[in-house]
C-alpha cells in the first residue's frame, strides 16, 4: 500500500493495474499523484501542467506581449 505525499493517505495501488507514469489521484486530498514505481508501488506528487489540470499551449496560442 502506498500513501499520498500530500496528505499521507494510504492508496491501494495494484502492481498489476499500474504502469510506471500513469497519473492517479488521492481518493482523500483530491491531488494528482503519479506511478514513479511499479514494484513495489510508488507515487509521488505529478508536476508541470498535468499537475494544475491545465493543456499545455501551442505556440500559437501562446499569449504574445502587447506593444
Amino acid at each position: 500500500m502506498s500513501c499520498c505525499p500530500a496528505c499521507d493517505a494510504d492508496i491501494d495501488v495494484d502492481e498489476f493495474d499500474v504502469d510506471r507514469d500513469d497519473e492517479i489521484s488521492c481518493p482523500e486530498c483530491g491531488s494528482n499523484l503519479v506511478v514513479t514505481a511499479v514494484a513495489p508501488v510508488q507515487i509521488g506528487r505529478a508536476s508541470g501542467a498535468a499537475a494544475a489540470g491545465e493543456q499545455p499551449q501551442d505556440d500559437d496560442e501562446q499569449a504574445k506581449p502587447f506593444h
